[in-house]
């Protein structure tokens, strides 16, 4: 895939979308409603979509935007301005949330993933003392891996988003034990099980999450674009 089919690829993980592309609601059980607006830029061109309820005078609004060369940005690695399309979107309703931030995928020599085990209902306990809130998505989330201490899981992969071409990866470490490689070592198990599984994994994060961006620098992520969220 080159980088603007890894966005779309990337988007339908992310998010549920009806019979026109428009997006309906986050790609998760129960999932909350999509944001109002996505924008994907990559090397290889821009991938946007629109929220069901946005009306039409508002969609070309923000299109024009896109289609305006002295607001188009570098490539993959070169962040997204929200302020322009923010304005457009607050005229409408307020804006309740912005995220933006950089979209990975993997190379294709993983590193080794070391101790990190996969967590089954037969082992869930692992992460009752310190990742009990993960327990619910053992079975929605596979295949999760995790990192233990003492015998207790303090970082955390699992497949939060899934669709037949690729699982996004949810990451979470225990404050107290971050910094040590132990999210690396279960990212990198579970993106060598989905690959096995005929899958694409994919990594996302905002420019906020310095952790985050921490780990995909340690496995040597590859970034191959920029994502705006607004709702």
């Amino acid at each position: 895939m080159n980088h603007r089919d890894l966005m779309r690829v990337h988007i339908e993980a992310l998010f549920t979308q009806d019979v026109h592309g428009d997006l309906v609601r986050v790609n998760e059980p129960n999932g909350v409603p999509a944001p109002r607006f996505f924008f994907g830029r990559t090397a290889a061109g821009d991938v946007w979509r629109f929220r069901h309820d946005v009306e039409p005078d508002v969609r070309a609004e923000l299109e024009a935007v896109i289609g305006s060369d002295a607001h188009r940005g570098g490539g993959a690695d070169c962040s997204i301005d929200p302020a322009l399309y923010q304005d457009i979107l607050s005229r409408c309703a307020p804006i309740e949330r912005t995220e933006v931030g950089p979209a990975y995928s993997f190379p294709e020599q993983l590193p080794r993933a070391g101790d990190a085990i996969r967590v089954s209902n037969d082992n869930a306990e692992l992460l009752t003392r310190h990742l009990a809130p993960w327990l619910p998505d053992v079975q929605l989330s596979q295949p999760m891996f995790v990192v233990a201490c003492d015998g207790h899981a303090v970082a955390v992969c699992g497949s939060v988003r899934q669709t037949s071409e690729a699982y996004e990866a949810g990451v979470e470490t225990v404050l107290a034990y971050r910094g040590r490689g132990y999210a690396a070592r279960a990212v990198a198990a579970w993106a060598g099980v989905v690959r096995a599984l005929g899958r694409v994994p994919l990594y996302s994060t905002s420019w906020q999450n310095t952790a985050s961006q921490s780990v995909a620098r340690k496995l040597a992520l590859i970034q191959f674009g920029s994502d705006l969220h607004i709702t």
